[in-house]
């Protein structure tokens, strides 16, 4: 049941994750912290940048208040694996870390987190597969990626803090509909409240930007938060991968063209569909909105048919993703800017 306490809870975090945002904007601005614009980048004017340590915060403090009713495991997944991730994000964005390490501390959190969280078995075609040790090998490498395409697609004003609200928010609601209640699904649920008291100032035209201490945060928890709902049921992984199909069909695609057209993958650059249909539209609310509303009215309706167990995950997949790939490739995701026609 949603309580009232835990209502007040949410309302909370949204007020501290805003407030929070806001003393950080003010931090960055009287230490020059600021995103200038470059040739590669989707914005005109510097900006402060650095906003995302205010989800950090006020996610991870309503961890700590949650924390008799989670289990000591939960709890070290995400403190000590999000701490991580948000450490190593927040030291690149007031100075530079080489990818090597980067991505070796990348690893040890997506390792920690899989140890503690457990490996969940596949539901495959309504049969469920435990995949052993390969498993855990496949879940740490999904949430290395899911932090670093997090990453990637926080390229406009308030695309990826949207994509937190409304994953989180359906990420709670599939544990009722799937009929496997547990307390997992207050996790999702304050992650997306904290997402939105950042997305007050990051949405178009954005105050603040999230930096990499806040994308890598949410990709690696949503992540998490899938995984988590999978070792309840492992249906709810498809409804998780269908729910985040913009951001994982627009990154993919863009890392396989670029790595076809023999582009250095983790030099900066704005060939994501995402950030190609921005500048043609010349704005990116209209983009924003339309990611939002595609989450809304065509990935949240597959998803919670997967949840509810009517389409196999499999399938609902294949559906759900099909017309973004055909986005994918219209908006050019991945070619040369002198590829482009």
């Amino acid at each position: 049941m949603l309580s009232l306490t835990f209502v007040l809870l949410l309302l909370v975090v949204v007020i501290s994750s805003a407030m929070l945002t806001g003393i950080v904007r003010r931090y960055a601005l009287s230490k020059n912290i600021l995103d200038q614009p470059n040739a590669r980048s989707s914005h005109t004017a510097p900006t402060p940048r650095g906003g995302g340590v205010a989800i950090v915060i006020a996610f991870l403090g309503a961890v700590v208040v949650l924390g008799p009713s989670l289990s000591a495991a939960t709890q070290l997944a995400l403190l000590v694996g999000g701490c991580g991730v948000a450490a190593i994000g927040f030291i690149d964005d007031h100075g530079h870390i080489p990818a090597r390490w980067r991505l070796s501390a990348h690893f040890l959190s997506a390792i920690w987190i899989v140890y503690w969280l457990g490996t969940p078995s596949l539901e495959w075609m309504g049969r469920s597969i435990d995949l052993g040790y390969l498993g855990a090998v496949l879940a740490v490498l999904y949430l290395v990626w899911m932090l670093n395409l997090y990453n990637f697609m926080d390229g406009i004003d308030g695309i990826a803090g949207m994509e937190a609200v409304i994953v989180g928010a359906a990420g709670a609601i599939f544990y009722w509909v799937n009929g496997s209640l547990d307390g997992s699904w207050e996790l999702p649920a304050l992650l997306a409240a904290a997402s939105l008291g950042f997305v007050v100032w990051n949405f178009p035209p954005a105050k603040i930007f999230m930096g990499d201490a806040g994308s890598g945060f949410l990709g690696v928890m949503l992540g998490a938060f899938s995984l988590q709902a999978a070792v309840v049921q492992p249906i709810l992984l498809w409804s998780w991968l269908v729910l985040m199909g913009v951001f994982i069909v627009d990154a993919t695609t863009t890392l396989l063209r670029r790595l076809i057209c023999g582009a250095r993958v983790y030099e900066a650059h704005r060939s994501h569909a995402y950030q190609n249909a921005s500048r043609a539209i010349g704005n990116h609310l209209p983009v924003t909105l339309a990611v939002a509303g595609i989450n809304l009215m065509w990935l949240l309706p597959w998803a919670l048919a997967i949840a509810a167990g009517k389409v196999s995950g499999v399938i609902g997949l294949l559906c759900a993703y099909t017309p973004l790939l055909i986005l994918a490739f219209r908006y050019q995701a991945g070619l040369p800017e002198e590829a482009k026609v």
